[in-house]
């Protein structure tokens, strides 16, 4: 193969790798330390620290809105109605990548200048994770706090938007 094709077939190969390994948003529990998921952990009898960690394709909003999905979750299953946020924050983790295309053998470690410089394609992926400690209140708390929300209301306007998982 000549080096334009090779440059070709490297790229197209490594675009095929990626798209197999991409999956969507994924709604579901956290299996793995730094994996994509939801958790959630109880700090006091009614507070919860909860979480959601996406993975590359996942957008911020998505992200946000899978967290607070799994807090109305979470105020549900705790015998509640309503919660509020004590606390809540998005981080993002950026990590570059660059491939070098060249004649096989040289790459990374075997690359050389003697014919030039090799092409190199770069490019990024981003992954969002949310955390929040949430308040679970009671009907008297709620009515006393513009800010709480109602945990039904939460499931009907975001529960759609979570991916059924296999």
């Amino acid at each position: 193969m000549t080096r334009p094709l090779l440059t070709v077939f490297f790229s197209a190969t490594a675009i095929v790798l990626l798209a197999a390994c991409a999956t969507g948003p994924v709604y579901l529990e956290r299996k793995a330390a730094g994996g994509p998921g939801y958790s959630d952990e109880q700090l006091a009898a009614n507070r919860y620290r909860v979480t959601f960690a996406g993975n590359a394709q996942t957008p911020r909003e998505t992200v946000e809105d899978y967290l607070l999905l799994h807090a109305a979750e979470v105020t549900l299953k705790a015998g509640y109605r309503y919660f509020t946020f004590d606390a809540r924050d998005t981080k993002s983790n950026t990590t570059y990548h660059s491939e070098f295309a060249g004649w096989p053998g040289r790459g990374w470690y075997w690359h050389s200048w003697a014919f030039g410089p090799e092409p190199i394609d770069t490019y990024t992926t981003t992954r969002y994770d949310a955390y929040a400690e949430i308040i679970l209140l009671t009907d008297e708390q709620a009515k006393n706090d513009p800010h709480a929300l109602g945990a039904q209301d939460v499931l009907a306007h975001l529960g759609p938007k979570a991916k059924p998982q296999n």
